[in-house]
């Protein structure tokens, strides 16, 4: 029979392919419900075990009047059969562990999906899921694994969804951390850097304990780029390059007025760079971008557009968004994920490259150390990746990348309590905050 031992409010629906056998599990804290309970240490977690006889599979007990506490399967999770039986399956990789926090908001409803399907790993790589959600989001992730069920992804093995980050991200090998506290009327600036510096402080803790030791984070929850500062200085186990602040919407957005503008399609626009902080300072770099292989200043002669309209309109789009849609870009951004993953496990087209807000201590660019800072990277396809050096700059492009610098430089300082590096002075240049923060 299957025998679960857990310290805290956790659920998991797992895919077990011990000999031929498929096997769903719930269970959830509960002094009614018949299992044992260790005691929890941060450091060290228990983690949840399970046996199961052959040719049997069952739920531990449960009282029936507690719905929370109730045990029960859905639809493909509860068969049995035999994986190495299909020859499809047979030639599959290793499974990978992808932990996603935010995972019952908008954004991971449309990147769960595509993370199943395989958009970003590929047809024969198998992935678990482990969703971190809070105890108010808790049904919500229930509903979400429910809905990855239904639609019986292949590659999907296991689904995990829990509300601590030291159970949740045991083991992964790639961590998405998408949820954050929205700013709120009247929240200053600062207060937000504070509030939401303390969740990924603690799911830096979190990753250092219990994450692989090359675990690929990717940070969208803002502000993006002091949160993976914070949760970098947090985790100081793992190299502080594996860490990145999404800035590829930035990018993908550029592209496309780019585009528009040249009247083309929008892969016809390449080397396209996200210089900054994800805010309303970050520089979308038009001089070392290229369309259909030429120079956009060559393509496009209108300087002033460039500087002004073009720029302007790459830090408001999500602002526009929100005022057409009356919400922010969840499904873009989703894609944006899909995009920044697939650029550091596929190698880099020749003389092409991407952005990602990574750190910044050994840049080429004279760019202060110590920041997460998007700049343009190249990969080879090994989850790695490294500083383009063939750039070009001239004044505007200096004048603009300082000024987001200098940025980043006053939320540093404004969080300097949750980086280790002493008492936090908040002198914040302005309020630059991106719209979807709000």
């Amino acid at each position: 029979m299957a025998v679960a031992e857990l310290n805290f409010s956790y659920t998991k629906t797992h895919l077990h392919s011990s000999s031929s056998q498929l096997s769903f599990l719930s269970s959830r804290l509960s002094r009614r419900r018949n299992c044992a309970i260790g005691s929890f240490h941060r450091v060290q977690p228990t983690r949840i075990s399970c046996s199961i006889a052959p040719n049997q599979v069952q739920a531990p007990a449960v009282q029936t009047e507690d719905p929370k506490s109730k045990s029960d399967c859905y639809g493909v999770f509860c068969l049995t059969y035999d994986l190495k039986a299909e020859e499809e399956t047979r030639s599959w990789k290793k499974l990978i562990n992808i932990a996603v926090s935010g995972a019952a908001g908008m954004i991971s409803n449309h990147l769960l999906f595509k993370l199943a399907s395989g958009e970003v790993f590929g047809p024969d790589q198998p992935i678990a899921l482990k969703l971190l959600g809070s105890e108010k989001s808790f049904q919500a992730l229930e509903g979400v694994a429910m809905e990855l069920e239904d639609s019986l992804f292949p590659l999907l093995r296991e689904v995990r969804i829990g509300i601590d980050p030291y159970e949740v991200f045991q083991d992964a090998e790639w961590a998405l951390l998408i949820g954050a506290k929205p700013r709120g009327p009247g929240m200053e600036r600062a207060d937000l850097l504070d509030i939401n510096g303390q969740i990924f402080a603690e799911q830096g803790k979190a990753l250092n304990a219990v994450a692989s030791r090359n675990v690929k984070v990717i940070v969208v929850g803002n502000p993006c780029n002091t949160n993976a500062l914070i949760c970098l200085k947090n985790a100081p186990n793992i190299p502080a390059k594996n860490f990145h602040a999404l800035t590829r919407l930035d990018e993908n957005r550029a592209k496309c007025q780019l585009a528009l503008k040249a009247g083309v399609f929008y892969d016809k626009v390449s080397n396209m760079t996200i210089w900054g902080n994800h805010s309303t300072t970050q520089v979308p770099d038009f001089l070392n971008a290229k369309i259909d292989g030429l120079p956009v200043t060559e393509v496009i002669r209108d300087r002033k557009w460039l500087e002004e309209e073009f720029t302007e309109t790459i830090q408001k789009r999500g602002g526009m968004l929100i005022k057409k849609w009356g919400r922010s870009s969840a499904a873009s951004t989703a894609v944006s994920i899909v995009d920044a993953m697939r650029s550091l496990v596929t190698p880099t087209p020749e003389g092409d490259w991407f952005s990602s807000g990574v750190y910044s201590t050994g840049n080429p660019y004279g760019i202060a150390e110590d920041l997460v800072f998007s700049m343009p990277c190249r990969s080879k396809g090994d989850g790695d990746y490294e500083f383009v050096k063939d750039v070009i700059f001239d004044d505007f492009l200096r004048q603009r990348i300082a000024k987001s610098e200098a940025e980043l430089l006053a939320e540093k300082r404004c969080v300097a309590h949750l980086t280790g590096e002493g008492i936090a002075v908040c002198d914040l240049p302005g309020d630059t905050m991106l719209p979807g923060e709000m």
